[in-house]
């Protein structure tokens, strides 16, 4: 009686290890790293010689980004405005000319609340005029529907020092590895 009790035990230890890994292992292999190609807006308030109007400019983007636990990771976030505009400085002499420019930034990742994520970080916007340094703060809100895969609406505030600053609103397929 005793082996067939030690035998059940062994049994229900191994089984429960069996299961821990392989749980690990699905947990690891959906947890560093992600990527998620972006299709988003970009919201400019211009100063004009008729007032103040806003400019509406499309955006496609790919962020690379790397998770350290399940609450904190960093992220490269990478958008290509495809459009050319022109911001009007405020005392209507000096323009800033946009030529699809290009936003790299290295962001700062945390889950504050479920999937909800806080994007705080800095870059540059390459553009062949002018480079300007962005300041970059948002949120995202990743919901996964199916295995490692998750959809994920995008807002985030970039100021451009010294120039101007733009709201963007987008929505992105991750895919985590």
């Amino acid at each position: 009686m005793n082996k067939i009790l030690t035998k059940k035990i062994l049994l229900g230890l191994f089984s429960l290890f069996s299961l821990s890994l392989f749980s690990q292992e699905k947990e690891e292999k959906c947890r560093h790293f992600r990527i998620s190609p972006v299709l988003s807006h970009t919201y400019i308030p211009t100063a004009t010689s008729a007032g103040t109007e806003t400019i509406i400019v499309p955006s496609i983007g790919l962020d690379l980004e790397y998770w350290f636990n399940r609450k904190w990771g960093i992220g490269l976030h990478n958008d290509l405005e495809l459009f050319n505009y022109e911001i009007e400085k405020a005392d209507h002499e000096l323009a800033v000319v946009r030529e699809y420019p290009v936003v790299v930034t290295l962001d700062a990742l945390a889950k504050v609340y479920k999937d909800l994520v806080l994007v705080f970080g800095a870059g540059v916007e390459f553009e062949k005029n002018e480079n300007l340094f962005i300041v970059r703060t948002g949120l995202e809100y990743e919901i996964e529907f199916a295995e490692c895969w998750d959809l994920a609406p995008t807002f985030f505030y970039d100021y451009r020092h010294e120039h101007f600053g733009t709201w963007s609103v987008g929505i992105g397929i991750g895919r985590r590895f």
